[in-house]
Formats: C-alpha cells, sequence, structure tokens
C-alpha cells in the first residue's frame, strides 16, 4: 500500500524525515507551559494564568503572500518562516496580548525534508523572538496540486491578555500622539504589485532580483525583498506593560488607511504628517517605478512603518525612553480615516 501511494506522488519517508528533522527547532522555542514535544495529535500548552483577573485569548492567522515566489527564484527558504509567524503575532500583540504558541501548515508538491526543515527554521526564528512556543503544525504532500519545488505556509497564534487591560478604540482622546516604528521593508504585503514593477514573474525574473541599485546601497534587489517581517512584540508590550498605549495598529494589506482607523474609537481619525514618515529606499524605488501617487503608495505598502502606536500626549516621553527607536508622525483629531498631510 506505501508503494502504491509513493507511485501517486507522497512520499511517506520523506514525511517522517522531515518530522525527525524539525523536533530540535521546536525544541528552541520552548516556553513555561509547553506540555511534550512534536508528534501528538495536538499540542499541549498549560498557560500560567496568574496575575490575570479575567483571561482573554487571542487569535491570528496569517500566511506569507506572494513573497514565496521569490523564496523558489532565489532557493532561500529560512527567513520566509519569520514572515509567517510575524504576520500573526504583530496582530495579536495590537490588543495587549501576549503570544503563547504557534502552528504552522506547510503544504508542498513534493516533500524535500530539507527544504521543510528551512522553512521551520525561519518559523522557530521567529517564535524565539516573538517568546512564544511552535507546538505543533501540518506538513501536507501535494503532488499535482504544487508544482514541485513550490509551497505555501501559513500559521496560527494564541495569545493571552487580561480583559480589562486589552486595548480599544474606546481608549482614544482627541490630541494623542500618533508614534510610529519603522519597518525592516515590504514586509509580506504588496508582492503583486511588486513583482510587476520589477518584472519578477517572467523569464527574466531571476536575473532581475540580482540586479543592484544604487538606491538601494548597492544591495541586490533579491536581498531587499526578501527580507523578513519585522517582529514587535517586545516594544509593544513594553509600551502596553508601562500602561502608555492607547492603541496600536499593525501597518499590513491596505497600509496606512485601512490599518490605522482599525484601532481608532468612532468620531476619530489621525492626522499623519507625511514628511515626517521615515520611508525606506526600497519604498522610493518602488513608488517611483510604479508611478504611485502618496495616497496610492500609503494604501498598499507600510512605506518604512511596521507599527504605530497612539500614545497620549503627555506621556510621548515616557514611550521615547522605552522604545528610543519611535519617532512621532501625526495626532488623533475629531473625524474619521487617516489624513496624509502633505501628500504628493
Amino acid at each position: 500500500m506505501r508503494k502504491a501511494y509513493e507511485a501517486s506522488g507522497v512520499n511517506v519517508e520523506a514525511g517522517y524525515e522531515a518530522v525527525e528533522r524539525i523536533k530540535s527547532h521546536a525544541a528552541r522555542t520552548k516556553v513555561p507551559g509547553v506540555l511534550g514535544g512534536l508528534g501528538g495529535f495536538g499540542g499541549l500548552f498549560e498557560p500560567n494564568l496568574s496575575g490575570i483577573k479575567e483571561p482573554v485569548f487571542v487569535s491570528g492567522t496569517d500566511g506569507v503572500g506572494t513573497k514565496l515566489k521569490l523564496a523558489f527564484l532565489l532557493d532561500k527558504h529560512d527567513t520566509v518562516g519569520i514572515d509567517c509567524v510575524a504576520m500573526c503575532v504583530n496582530d495579536v500583540v495590537c490588543g495587549g496580548a501576549k503570544p503563547l504558541f504557534f502552528l504552522d501548515y506547510i503544504a508542498v508538491g513534493k516533500n524535500s525534508p530539507a527544504q521543510v526543515e528551512e522553512i521551520v527554521k525561519g518559523i522557530a526564528d521567529g517564535c524565539v523572538e516573538a517568546g512564544c512556543a511552535l507546538v505543533g503544525g501540518e506538513t501536507a504532500e501535494m503532488p499535482g496540486f504544487y508544482p514541485v519545488g513550490e509551497y505555501d505556509v501559513a500559521g496560527f497564534c494564541v495569545g493571552v491578555v487580561d480583559k480589562s487591560k486589552i486595548l480599544t478604540p474606546e481608549r482614544m482622546r482627541e490630541g494623542d500622539a500618533v508614534l510610529a516604528l519603522a519597518s525592516s521593508g515590504v514586509h509580506s504585503n504588496g508582492f503583486s504589485l511588486v513583482r510587476r514593477v520589477f518584472g519578477l514573474d517572467g523569464e527574466e525574473a531571476k536575473a532581475n532580483l540580482s540586479e543592484r541599485f544604487s538606491e538601494l546601497g548597492g544591495e541586490r534587489l533579491g536581498d531587499v525583498l526578501l527580507t523578513p517581517t519585522r517582529i514587535y512584540v517586545r516594544e509593544v508590550l513594553r509600551l502596553f506593560e508601562a500602561g502608555v498605549l492607547n492603541g496600536a495598529a499593525h501597518i499590513t494589506g491596505g497600509g496606512f488607511f485601512e490599518n490605522v482607523p482599525r484601532c481608532l474609537g468612532d468620531g476619530f481619525g489621525v492626522e499623519v504628517e507625511r514628511e515626517k514618515v521615515r520611508v525606506l529606499p526600497i519604498f522610493e524605488l518602488l513608488t517611483k517605478r510604479a508611478g504611485l501617487c502618496d495616497v496610492e503608495a500609503f494604501s498598499t505598502f507600510n512605506m518604512g512603518v511596521g507599527m504605530v502606536f497612539v500614545v497620549p500626549r503627555e506621556r510621548v516621553s515616557e514611550a521615547f525612553a522605552l522604545v528610543p527607536e519611535l519617532y512621532e508622525i501625526g495626532r488623533v483629531v475629531k473625524g474619521s480615516g487617516v489624513n496624509l498631510k502633505g501628500a504628493r
């Protein structure tokens, strides 16, 4: 029976080898509360809820999107797992929740244990950075569905926060400061447009990824684009635990215009001063090549800002002391949405 299954394109032995290879990576992520290891039917986690009066579990799920196409072209698979973790934990922490554990799902055209190990290594790296445990996952071999050498990866995270401390829009006040924390690059959104702009879908795609741009400091385009999504858990929790946050927004798909309003209360908007935003060189290059105006660019990409925070005006200096990399880009106003002042 196993030979018949292998003849159909599914290698069971390769699946077993992949599991053995990734066990050591999962072990690196172990935190208090993890019960057992990989191999069971379900991941076990016993949360320590001491000091939390009314625990609320916050969950999030996401993937890496078409950024994976670049990993295939460059045959580099050890960073996309970080992206997967980041896209989940950065969402969960916006409510003030501490990420507890993470599960992944990897679907491949053909199971290459070495490739799967690279992907999971990145996932484990992301979990270590976020302080959560990789407690399980699934690797599905799907011949005929995905081409050989290609795959998809998605993840799921659970965090916990005390109900009375959840960051809700009701905290907003007119005049609150809007602060920014830098992104590491394009992160994991907008890559369908990125691929079109730089010609990364045709026969010249691989050569184009090797191109070096003076605007990018001479770095290879592929290296810049494949830079993994930054994980903000430590910085957000530092601000949250100090009680200086009224809101937080993870700048992902939809850019500023879709994501910032998600942390605002009814009747409030934000004014963002375009000239104060520290736009990264990759976005200057992207928007120029794509012919995007500021409104289009800021509604598609993070433009160099991975997290936005709303902080009471009187506590801004405290926030800066806790996270020195923060800088101010605007303020909360009566109204709705995002007003990008000075947009070009």
